[in-house]
């Protein structure tokens, strides 16, 4: 099956496109993982007017959605520029909102980009709590389970504690992605029963998309980076991009890349769990895939933090555990 995006779709993309090519994401995301989130924020205003968090919203809540198809067109583009905070756990916290009346309260903040939001699984870390405006926790009941990304069996109770900087930070192997526990945190009890359970499988649905589509994204720029970049070395009089055994790498590359898009797209049709996951671990294996090829075709200098290469392929590595290890997907797929 081959999926085509419509004009609208297409637009939408080219002007986030532009949008974050003249915002100089590098120097944000540097700036970020300093713990420096004034550029960050303001990118973070400019995404939330271009409509990229109210397409998780339903109009109901002052959204345009939930449109998981122009959701996974956005996040693309937003992995492709190595845009830094917690977007995925801001999706996520507007699927884990869906209870009418804490929808009312919520989501409009979601949606317009006033409220940054991230979310912890029973007692995993949170992304970027020190920035987040809006921390959520779900505590599993009997038979839950706990990390990052792992499925909650019969979730129990959904916290909320408001304001900046519960917990210690702790850097992650992407220093643009700052971790903090939130169980300490307390805060609002806001909802409790099943209706949590079903609320946390949805917004681990939504993460997975997201996650899935950032990843493309970073495997996207990860390609053309070195592609333009074994254009210009050269070995022996000629550019190392002639030779056999680069082509080669990188049409792997390529083919895993181009394999993981209608995945993708095909999950953001579907929403069903098992395509969603299967689409998130083949898009990540793809990234760290071509994260692999890139850091070896780049020589020494792909190792230097310094190095732009760097931000993407430290984020290729973060997003292939996000939110399910590639084991606990392959095994969700093929139960």
């Amino acid at each position: 099956m081959r999926f085509l995006l419509d004009d609208e779709q297409r637009a939408f993309a080219h002007s986030l496109d532009a949008l974050l090519t003249a915002a100089d994401t590098p120097s944000v995301v540097r700036s970020w993982g300093a713990g420096d989130h004034t550029a960050g924020r303001a990118l973070w205003t400019r995404i939330a007017d271009a409509g990229v968090f109210a397409l998780a919203v339903p109009e109901a809540y002052e959204g345009v959605g939930p449109l998981p198809v122009e959701l996974a067109v956005a996040f693309v583009e937003l992995g492709r520029h190595a845009v830094p905070g917690p977007l995925v756990e801001t999706v996520a916290a507007a699927a884990l909102l869906t209870e009418p009346g804490l929808a009312k309260r919520f989501l409009p903040g979601l949606a317009s980009g006033e409220t940054i939001a991230t979310v912890a699984l029973n007692g995993s870390y949170a992304l970027d709590g020190d920035a987040a405006t809006l921390h959520l926790t779900v505590e599993s009941g009997e038979g839950g389970q706990g990390g990052e990304g792992s499925e909650g069996g019969s979730v129990g109770k959904l916290r909320l504690a408001q304001g900046h900087g519960h917990g210690p930070v702790r850097t992650s192997m992407d220093p643009a992605r700052r971790l903090t526990r939130l169980e300490e945190a307390g805060g609002e009890l806001l909802a409790t029963g099943p209706q949590v359970a079903a609320a946390a499988a949805h917004a681990l649905t939504w993460a997975r998309l997201a996650t899935a589509a950032q990843a493309l994204g970073v495997g996207l720029t990860l390609l053309d980076r070195t592609v333009a970049y074994v254009k210009q070395r050269s070995q022996f009089g000629v550019p190392i991009g002639s030779f056999q055994a680069v082509k080669h790498r990188l049409a792997d590359a390529k083919i895993a890349l181009e394999f993981a898009r209608p995945l993708l797209f095909g999950a953001a049709l579907t929403m069903d769990p098992a395509d969603v996951t299967a689409a998130k671990v083949t898009a990540c294996e793809a990234a760290y895939r071509t994260a692999r090829t890139a850091l070896q075709l780049h020589g020494a200098i792909g190792y230097t933090a310094e190095y732009d290469l760097s931000l993407w392929l430290t984020r290729a590595r973060a997003l292939r555990t996000a939110w399910g290890t590639p084991g606990e997907c392959r095994e969700l797929v093929l139960e």
